[in-house]
């Protein structure tokens, strides 16, 4: 669910990071120098001076599982409201200044945070700095840019939702049938009639309550030193007053005890679909690692073990996919219940129950048998190539790092955390895969969406 609001990337600045490197055992360390300034604002500083570029991020601890009942999609609404003009920039002005500079920026939605960055030449540091101050310290809210952005808003709901086929049903739809605690299962993207009814005091109530330095974390990576960002970081974003927040709410979730099975039509479908998802242990925990190196055994190529069973073996798929945090993250941006989810596109003569049946055949032989060792082995180096790729390459270079750092200073209160995670990966064994499996990947932990063509398959 990332809003590209603009995307302005040149190709000089996708060229600049140096390709990470996969080799197993390898050292790995990302330089971190972590800080607080006296109003709570939360900031990380990665130097990298392999290129003359930098990333600025501004990460707030709200997202859209705790936005207000009777305001679904709020949380979403708010981050577009973000690019309408602050104080000492006008409408769209943040955009052009970046694009006059070179850069790229863009800002998202998450479970349980909204981000902004901007990637630009390193001589424009401070330029960005200042646009990210100046919305924080005072973002324009006025009745015409509220609506407009409620229509942006609701166009997209229709456009990404409402007429695609089988409305993001594996991302969107299966959470919401999933969870039972509203926090976790209602519709992030909003009802549209929930959307329109937003308003100015809304807005304002809701800036004034998360948009604070104190729930919130910046972070610059790449062409910059400690001292310079320090500096920046005093000057533009000091006297923002920190505010009072809100205790947080009780997202917790209840065990699951009895699986949850739903057939949906599609009139947009030409062809069935299955979205199942298991509640997943919490994060950073030890089956949590475990389950992290599970899934590229299950689902990341052509190798992996649910592909060769439903597509390449049985042939009664065309696709299949999944991971943790599945179409809005990865295994370590979110602060909450959290589901492993998988889609499988199928034949049109089957029934979501027959996909099933082989997924269970599949888990079931780990559950008994476990893993190998020299799978464990390519489980870790697959994984470290990925989280590794993540963090130094991508289309835009750097934005991984600082977006991951961002998430470990929110919600661990240590970035320096970037540098043990493969560490308790390779602690991992055998039988810690095969207990995971055992505990978390049975049928009454799962629900599953059968979503099929309105009228059969076309």
């Amino acid at each position: 669910m990332r809003i590209s609001v603009f995307a302005l990337c040149a190709a000089a600045l996708v060229s600049l990071a140096p390709p990470a490197q996969a080799q197993p055992g390898a050292s790995f360390s990302v330089p971190v120098v972590y800080r607080k300034l006296p109003n709570g604002l939360r900031v990380v500083i990665s130097e990298n001076h392999a290129a003359p570029v930098v990333v600025v991020e501004v990460m707030y601890r709200i997202g859209f599982r705790i936005e207000p009942k009777g305001r679904t999609g709020f949380a979403h609404l708010f981050e577009h409201l973000m690019f309408q003009g602050s104080e000492h920039v006008g409408k769209f002005e943040h955009v052009r200044i970046v694009n006059e500079n070179g850069g790229v920026l863009n800002g998202s939605t998450r479970f349980d945070h909204t981000n902004y960055f901007e990637v630009m030449p390193s001589n424009a540091l401070e330029v960005a700095m200042w646009l990210e101050a100046d919305r924080m310290r005072s973002l324009k809210i006025t009745p015409e840019n509220l609506q407009n952005q409620k229509d942006v808003v609701s166009e997209e709901v229709r456009v990404n939702v409402l007429n695609q086929p089988y409305g993001a049903f594996e991302w969107l739809g299966l959470p919401q049938k999933a969870n039972t605690n509203w926090y976790n299962a209602h519709n992030f993207y909003g009802d549209l009639s929930e959307i329109q009814a937003a308003t100015i005091d809304d807005v304002k109530h809701f800036f004034n309550t998360y948009y604070a330095p104190n729930n919130a974390v910046l972070v610059v990576t790449g062409d910059a030193t400690v001292d310079e960002v320090m500096k920046l970081a005093a000057k533009h974003f000091g006297g923002i007053p920190q505010r009072q927040l809100p205790p947080r709410p009780d997202i917790k979730e209840p065990p699951q005890t009895k699986e949850k099975s739903f057939t949906e039509s599609d009139k947009l479908a030409r062809t069935p679909a299955l979205a199942f998802g298991y509640h997943l242990p919490d994060r950073m925990t030890k089956d949590f690692f475990a389950l992290s190196l599970l899934d590229p055994l299950l689902v990341s190529d052509e190798s992996a073990k649910l592909y060769q069973a439903l597509i390449k073996e049985n042939q009664i798929a065309s696709d299949v996919s999944g991971g943790f945090n599945y179409g809005l993250g990865n295994n370590f941006d979110y602060n909450g219940p959290m589901l492993y989810t998988f889609r499988v596109d199928y034949r049109p003569d089957l029934k979501g129950d027959d996909v099933m049946k082989v997924v269970d055949k599949v888990i079931s032989a780990i559950q008994e048998h476990g893993i190998t060792a020299d799978e464990l082995k390519q489980a870790k180096v697959n994984f470290r190539s990925s989280f590794l790729e993540n963090i130094e390459g991508g289309n835009i270079p750097g934005f991984g790092r600082s977006d991951l750092l961002a998430a470990l200073a929110l919600y661990d209160d240590d970035p320096n955390r970037i540098n043990t995670i493969l560490a308790d990966l390779d602690k991992v064994t055998t039988s810690d895969v095969q207990a995971a499996a055992k505990k978390y990947l049975v049928p009454a932990n799962r629900t599953s969406i059968d979503r099929r063509p309105e009228g059969g398959a076309k």
